[in-house]
């Protein structure tokens, strides 16, 4: 054989061992980009897509109905509820990494869309604050701090709630100096002519203990103070102190004011049919009736916003005040979590729920693209016949036939 020869049967060798190598390193190419394009679509994409749905509700104002004058100002506000951080004794690595990952990715998606002026959360921001040690409590905290990290122009303020700082029966005036130190402690928030008052609602057990008179003494001094700023002339017992803004308060709570179950609530969010008629324990899954109307007759509140049941609910009270139950924020209590868009003046209101991503969707994206990934890998190692060519054969049979 000539030298020609046997340099060019040598050189067409070496090109067919190469190309099985570049066909593996092009698949292998391909399935890393799926894999990333999934992972980039439920992890970030996704939050963007979901939310940027949302708007904030238009709420009326003087000049609208006609009205002359400077317009009111209108207050943007969020309002979620339940975050339950996991703390050290229950909270498995892989859960926290995951719930954690979702709402983190959730709240900073909703502040760059939406741009609220401040975020109310409704209790059980953490879910072990009712018996994590000192070092338990500052590692939930910075986590918080993490997830929930806002820039200075946007307020954040906190309700407690009983995983916050316990029932009543656990609660102790450690844990709440605790909460508190993290939260701003004011009971009472005015912005732009709107008043918030923020209830302690694990205190309002009415069994006279001190924690409890002091945190109903706090609501009459508020209630004294709200009742004077109603007044066109200020009488004399209302003193010299700085006066509130003349607007019916909104009431923010853990619990909800006292109801018998959510048989009447709806919507995709209410509670499940097997627990709508299971019946509400005073103290425990609600306020007493008593505590209820203690709070409605003291502060006269315009809404009420609530958390606890994990669940959304709107409920009329006493002479039509609205009271919307606030659904959790963790996909580690429901599949498809949201929260309540506010546009808030001193004298009107409009609000407006915003869902997250549901947890299902995500997880069956990923089940998806792993069984195509699987799928691919076999018809590459020649395991299973391409669907395509498959799909061809079948065509000319038919055609053929």
């Amino acid at each position: 054989m000539a030298a020609g020869d046997m340099a060019s049967t040598r050189l067409g060798a070496g090109q067919q061992h190469l190309h099985p190598l570049k066909r593996r390193g092009l698949v292998l190419l391909r399935l890393t980009a799926i894999v990333f394009a999934v992972l980039l679509f439920c992890e970030f994409l996704i939050y963007y897509l979901v939310i940027f749905r949302c708007s904030w509700p238009a709420v009326k104002t003087p000049t609208d109905a006609g009205g002359l004058g400077t317009p009111e100002p209108v207050l943007r506000a969020m309002f979620l509820a339940d975050t339950h951080l996991l703390g050290a004794v229950r909270g498995h690595w892989l859960d926290k990494l995951r719930r954690e990952w979702q709402m983190e990715r959730a709240f900073q998606t909703a502040l760059w869309l939406l741009q609220p002026e401040v975020v109310f959360i409704l209790g059980d921001v953490f879910d072990e604050g009712k018996w994590s040690s000192s070092q338990a409590w500052a590692d939930d905290v910075g986590r918080f701090w993490k997830i929930f990290r806002h820039p200075p122009h946007v307020q954040l303020r906190a309700v407690a709630g009983n995983h916050d700082i316990g029932f009543h029966y656990q609660m102790n005036t450690y844990k709440i100096k605790r909460f508190e130190k993290v939260f701003n402690p004011e009971r009472l928030f005015s912005w732009k002519g709107i008043n918030f008052v923020m209830v302690n609602s694990v205190a309002l057990e009415g069994d006279g203990c001190d924690i409890c008179s002091g945190a109903e003494a706090e609501l009459l001094e508020i209630s004294h103070r709200l009742n004077c700023s109603r007044e066109e002339h200020r009488p004399q017992e209302c003193g010299d102190g700085q006066r509130l803004p003349a607007s019916a308060p909104i009431l923010l709570q853990h619990f909800p004011l006292y109801r018998r179950n959510d048989a009447n609530c709806s919507g995709e969010d209410a509670a499940p049919p097997d627990e709508k008629y299971t019946p509400f324990k005073e103290r425990y899954d609600a306020l007493s009736q008593e505590a209820s109307r203690k709070l409605l007759w003291w502060l006269r509140p315009r809404l009420v916003l609530s958390g606890h049941t994990h669940s959304a609910c709107e409920v009329l009270h006493g002479a039509g005040v609205l009271e919307v139950s606030v659904p959790s924020f963790s996909w580690r209590n429901r599949n498809n979590p949201s929260f309540i868009m506010g546009s808030v003046t001193p004298t009107e209101y409009a609000l407006a729920k915003c869902y997250l991503p549901c947890e299902d969707t995500v997880l069956t994206t990923y089940c998806t693209a792993a069984g195509g990934l699987v799928l691919l890998t076999l018809v590459h190692a020649g395991l299973v016949a391409s669907p395509f060519h498959f799909g061809w054969n079948m065509l000319r049979k038919f055609k053929t036939t």
